[in-house]
Formats: structure tokens, sequence, C-alpha cells
């Protein structure tokens, strides 16, 4: 199980003064240090807190694996296609969420989608979708020739009862193995925490665990570096 750490807050506590400090780069740069198998950021088209130069910077520091999470814009491939990140995640974006608020409708998106994925593809991009875990979405990411689905993890982190969890736990489970089974590569995450991370990372078809507020919030407390360490100790 691969673990992907997210930068975003890092740049969300930045903006909160405006200021230099603290810098989503050099926070990257720790976490890949402690063992981290990938850096996430997303580059939001209000850029509240990622910033153009934060990405290009990524791209010059991240040894392991960089992940651009973006909307499907014509403006955001653009983008894309000039830093060339290695993974570029499609999610949904609305400007009044505070954070993403559920998965991707490919169903309803196909076609503009599919020409996001073509011209991503083209120049070398591997290209994941986040959707909800939902039989017609994996079934139209297979559709649009994506090479992951990035199964929304965040019912399953509030659920507010065992017996929603064991509810949402499943349909991850079933999503997971039925994406596999299409030729997809699958990952998750949305909410994932140090209490819930386990059941969730013993599903075997999911490669990957995308995850930041948790550790950025331990990280205040403990470190990064010892954040991210503990993360990487929960899901192996």
């Amino acid at each position: 199980m691969r673990l992907g750490v997210n930068v975003d807050h890092v740049a969300t506590l930045r903006e909160a003064r405006k200021g230099k400090m603290p810098d989503p780069v050099a926070a990257a740069v720790i976490a890949e240090l402690a063992g981290a198998d990938g850096i996430v950021c997303h580059l939001r088209e209000d850029r509240r807190h990622i910033k153009d130069k934060d990405l290009y910077l990524l791209k010059e520091m991240v040894k392991s694996h960089l992940n651009l999470e973006m909307a499907s814009t014509d403006a955001m491939v653009k983008m894309a296609l000039e830093v060339l990140p290695d993974m570029v995640t499609l999610v949904p974006e609305r400007r009044e969420e505070l954070t993403t608020e559920g998965g991707l409708d490919v169903v309803a998106n196909q076609e503009f989608i599919e020409e996001s994925i073509s011209a991503l593809r083209a120049n070398g991009i591997v290209v994941s979708l986040f959707i909800d875990p939902a039989i017609e979405q994996i079934k139209a990411a297979a559709r649009v020739s994506a090479d992951y689905v990035e199964l929304h993890t965040g019912k399953y982190a509030n659920a507010e009862d065992e017996n929603s969890l064991i509810e949402e736990l499943e349909k991850i489970r079933s999503m997971a193995l039925a994406a596999g089974k299409l030729g997809l590569g699958v990952s998750a995450g949305h909410g994932l925490n140090y209490q819930n991370v386990r059941d969730v990372a013993k599903i075997p078809q999911l490669e990957e665990l995308n995850i930041g507020h948790s550790i950025m919030a331990k990280a205040i407390m403990v470190g990064l570096e010892r954040a991210v360490r503990e993360m990487i100790d929960l899901i192996r």
C-alpha cells in the first residue's frame, strides 16, 4: 500500500497570513524523506492555497510521484500540459466549498472528461478520476479510458454509527473490486485519519491512499516526519 501525502493545508496555513511560511514544497520534501510514496496537491481555479509557483517548484523538487488534483477545464488541462506532473486526478470543484464535497460525475460529463483524458494521456500523464464508490461511475471511468479511479471515502469517514460505517466500507470494498476487474488502478482518499484508515488499507485492490488533513493536523503536535511515519505504519 502506497501513501500519497497532500500538502494543500500547508499552503492554507501560509495563506492565512499571505506570507511565505510554511512552505508546501519544503513539507513535500520532509514527507518524502519520511517515506511517503508520492505528493498530492490541488491547484484550484481560485488559487486559494496552492499557487502556480508552488506547482512548478513541486515538479522540480518531488522525487517520488507528483499527483496534481484539478478540475476538468481547458485552463487546467493547459496548465497540466505545461507542468507535466506524473499523474493528474480530475476532481469536481465548487468555489464555495471548503473541501471537495463528492466525486466527479463522469456519467453526466463523459464527453468533456474524455477529451481531457485524451489530451493528458497523449503527453504521458497518468489520469485518475476522483469518484464516488458507485458502479455507474466505475463503468463510466472505464469507458473514458481513465488509468485509475480514486474512490471518495468521505461518507465512510463521516459515518455516524457502526451500521453506516460498515455499509460505506462495503461499498468501497465492492467498488474497488469492480474497478480492478475493469482494468482500472484503484486508490482512495478523503477524510481518512489515524483512527479509521486501517480497514480501508486492508482492501486488496487498493494500491494507494491519498491523505492530507489528518497528517497535517497531527504534524502540528508531533512534527511532519513523525506524522507521516505513523500513517505509513498504520497502512502497511
